[in-house]
């Protein structure tokens, strides 16, 4: 008797006549787990299967091994490890979207999410909600701060009822979901318990959930998205700084250089730190053969007189 797994019961079936080298007629067995969608493609489970030719073990025999699967099974689904959440992730995020306009709605949300942060202030990300809007607002004077605006008050409402609605039909446990619009910005914020889970390993998640955000928010109301969860964003910020601090130096000697491969938000981070690190130079995201995103920093090219 073998045990086989498949995204449906169908293709399960299917999968153990292959194996057993007979017809689906001439199996027996035994259901274990039903396949599920999950929630915004997270956590999706296979089908489960326990199958045998008929002319094979006792019905006993199979009944004792499904039971053991079936326990064995439970106790990976109620313990949720870390182990199994990190696996699927990447899987998840592939399925978002086909892999060329997943690429094509990256360069749309961070690079228009860090040119309207550039015109505010240096991002500021605090785990408190008030703090992190006060930190939103300094410098604002120049561009002007229209939270109180009522059509912002009335998209920051819908969007904060719809994201709350959206997290209570998860299996997440967030209790902190509060919503700001003010220039052409949504600010996002969310924290609970299940925080570090909603970020993902190496902000997996985190960066599939402010694409979704954005998929959602900016056709139906115009806006771009700036989404902190929990203390993710600061703590990115602290590491990203760590890791340049040689680098400046070594572009401080040099006069240019190159970062390595970073993914995500990360070396949108980088990109920012380094533009006010080298205001007077050329600091831009590349994309290397291999789809991995780098930052250069380089001297402005100037044009010889005559």
């Amino acid at each position: 008797m073998k045990k086989i797994e498949a995204p449906s019961l169908e293709e399960a079936y299917n999968k153990a006549s292959i194996e057993f080298g007979c017809s689906i007629t001439e199996l027996t067995y035994e259901i274990v787990q039903y396949p599920t969608a999950g929630m915004l493609g997270l956590f999706k489970k296979n089908a489960i299967i326990v199958a045998i030719k008929k002319s094979g073990e006792t019905q006993a025999q199979i009944i004792e091994y499904t039971q053991s699967v079936k326990k064995e099974t439970a106790i990976l689904n109620d313990k949720e490890s870390i182990e199994t959440i990190e696996t699927e992730e990447k899987i998840v995020e592939k399925r978002i979207e086909p892999k060329e306009i997943i690429e094509k709605e990256k360069d749309i949300v961070v690079d228009s999410f860090f040119d309207n942060v550039k015109k505010e202030t240096p991002i500021v990300q605090v785990p408190k909600k008030e703090e992190f809007v006060k930190a939103n607002t300094k410098g604002s004077s120049n561009f002007g701060d229209d939270r109180d605006e009522p059509r912002n008050k009335q998209m920051a409402i819908e969007i904060e009822n719809q994201i709350k609605f959206l997290m209570s039909k998860s299996c997440f446990s967030i209790d902190t979901i509060e919503v700001d619009v003010f220039n052409s910005i949504a600010h996002i914020f969310i924290d609970g318990e299940d925080a570090a889970l909603l970020i993902g390993k190496e902000g997996y998640r985190y960066n599939a959930l402010s694409y979704m955000f954005f998929n959602w928010i900016n056709p139906k109301y115009n806006l771009y998205v700036k989404l902190e969860i929990a203390e993710f964003v600061q703590s990115q910020q602290e590491m990203i700084k760590s890791y340049l601090q040689p680098f400046i130096e070594s572009v401080k000697v040099d006069g240019k250089g190159k970062t390595k491969p970073l993914d995500g938000i990360l070396v949108q981070i980088a990109l920012e730190q380094l533009r006010t690190q080298f205001p007077n130079k050329y600091v831009a995201i590349k994309t290397g053969k291999d789809g991995k995103k780098f930052v250069i920093v380089n001297n402005f090219l100037t044009k010889l007189n005559g």
